[in-house]
């Protein structure tokens, strides 16, 4: 793992922490309101009352409210709980102004954030962002989690420095213990897994499977019907992940940092049913959506040819759903979108971009707001994934923009939709044993992927499962026995062929105790008979 004095201003936060415990001033964490904003509040207050803070607090805004970050209107909230220090965590580094009215309250600010900073910085204490302009620190991949577990790292090691534990007759807390939050955002956020990343997500995975986890996760894993002793990280991408994005979504994000906070496993399986139950809207809200997004593309008079990059909108839209928008019709269509809804403020609308390999939407964002000064209101993201607010009235224009802008980087061969395999797999190789074996080998996740497959197969049987989901019985064309299948949200695209070209992930299957192998069908193409 890197070592955390390659993290430049990790010492200075931590410097800024030893004095607030030592004096035991309050402390307040503001956090984003998705799931590494909140495993990031969680591990920051579990982290810094083991280190011996005795009084720390969160704020997280509400998305309907108060929008993202560390804004004027949350730091008059904060000014309520009357804070020594605001540490923010997963947000903070496009806070000009929110922390600028902090400062004036005579209230120190830590940033700790991850996302990509604007042309201006806001006037912290500290800021810990490896993103930053000059910061050294090798990867440039860390979660928001990840900066904050960084800091309680060099924090504590200032604390034994300075004799603190001595002091109070206690061992130095492990820090790893903490680890199963790390790993939990980290895939979350799908931040790419580089070496050091996938360093953090195996050690949280290996505490999770060992039982050795908060009560939150563990409630978490149990509402998704996910056993902790093989818990891999696409289940923490695909099953607790969104339980704990619904809350942001949805409701409020407090109820899913309450769920990571809680110690106690009868509160925390409460909280997490209802985090289940705000999950199920959240699905029930997102298809309403994803159709009404597919009719609104139908109607476009383009002659079948899309703009590179797709802008939708419509206004009975849920503000906490155009992210996962954005992303599935991204896939369908392969190119950049953003999806709108109204937001907070009345004749404003909130956006959420999703990219495409190859195109950095932050910096699509940058260049329509440099060549057009007033046209957003503000912005921010990462190179996947961003997030902006304009006037209503300038939505026309902006989506001119936007794909003008989508047009001059790729080129119409890049919007072409690619499945890239590993090659196609021997009739003995389609075996439980192997399935298991790559399974061990993760964590898989983005910018290292799991291993994809293809081959042609005989359908032997069919049939629709929750109305969206093909389930399928294949026999390879390669040899050997039948194997089970599914294809998740694809159940509109059989077209009853009796043969198919299918890409694939081997998978462990497990129901009533048995398991088994099942092949996860990414994509697949009916083939002539």
């Amino acid at each position: 793992m890197l070592p955390v004095t390659l993290l430049d201003n990790s010492a200075a936060a931590a410097s800024i922490l030893h004095q607030a415990i030592e004096q035991q001033k309050r402390i307040v964490i503001v956090a984003d309101f998705d799931a590494d904003g909140a495993t990031s509040c969680a591990l920051a207050i579990r982290g810094l009352r083991l280190l011996g803070a005795e009084n720390v607090t969160y704020l997280v805004p509400n998305r309907f409210e108060y929008g993202y970050g560390l804004t004027p209107e949350i730091v008059a909230v904060a000014k309520e709980l009357d804070p020594a220090l605001i540490v923010t965590v997963d947000n903070g580094v496009s806070s000009i102004q929110g922390v600028k009215v902090a400062k004036q309250a005579g209230i120190q600010v830590v940033v700790t954030d991850h996302h990509l900073p604007g042309s201006e910085l806001p006037d912290a204490d500290v800021i810990v962002n490896p993103n930053v302009n000059g910061n050294g620190f090798p990867s440039k991949n860390l979660a928001g989690v990840g900066v904050m577990f960084y800091v309680l790292i060099a924090l504590r090691q200032r604390l034994s420095e300075a004799g603190w534990f001595d002091r109070l007759s206690i061992v130095p807390p492990n820090l790893a213990e903490l680890l199963d939050l790390v790993a939990l955002g980290t895939v979350a956020d799908v931040v790419p897994l580089d070496h050091n990343n996938r360093i953090l997500v195996h050690q949280g995975l290996q505490r999770i499977r060992a039982g050795c986890c908060c009560a939150g996760i563990r409630a978490l894993a149990e509402v998704a019907q996910r056993p902790l002793p093989r818990l891999v990280a696409s289940d923490l991408g695909f099953a607790i992940g969104p339980r704990l994005n619904a809350a942001g979504r949805i409701e409020d994000m407090s109820l899913g940092i309450e769920c990571l906070m809680s110690d106690d496993r009868h509160k925390a399986g409460e909280l997490a049913r209802r985090l289940d139950s705000l999950n199920r809207t959240r699905r029930q809200i997102e298809q309403e959506m994803q159709q009404q997004a597919i009719d609104q593309l139908d109607a476009l008079p383009l002659s079948g040819e899309l703009p590179f990059g797709l802008c939708l909108y419509r206004e009975e839209w849920h503000p906490g759903v155009i992210g996962i928008l954005a992303a599935r019709i991204r896939e369908r269509c392969h190119r950049p979108v953003v999806a709108f809804a109204p937001g907070e403020i009345r004749g404003v609308i909130k956006g959420s971009a999703r990219s495409v390999a190859g195109l950095h939407i932050r910096d699509v964002l940058e260049a329509v707001a440099a060549s057009n000064p007033r046209l957003l209101q503000k912005f921010g993201g990462h190179a996947m994934a961003a997030g902006l607010s304009l006037q209503r009235s300038d939505l026309d224009a902006f989506t001119v923009e936007f794909d003008r802008e989508v047009q001059r980087r790729i080129d119409r061969e890049d919007l072409r939709g690619v499945v890239r395999s590993d090659g196609n797999l021997e009739a003995g190789d389609y075996r439980l044993e192997l399935a298991e074996l790559l399974r061990a080998a993760g964590p898989w996740g983005q910018g290292f992927s799991e291993p994809l497959f293809d081959g042609i197969f005989s359908v032997i049987q069919r049939r629709v499962v929750a109305e969206k989901h093909l389930k399928l019985v294949l026999r390879p064309e390669t040899g050997g026995d039948v194997v089970d299948a599914i294809a998740f949200n694809q159940a509109d695209r059989d077209v009853g062929a009796a043969r198919i070209h299918a890409a694939f992930r081997l998978d462990v299957n497990e129901y009533r105790g048995k398991r088994s192998l099942q092949l996860l069908i990414e994509y697949f193409l009916a083939m002539p008979d």
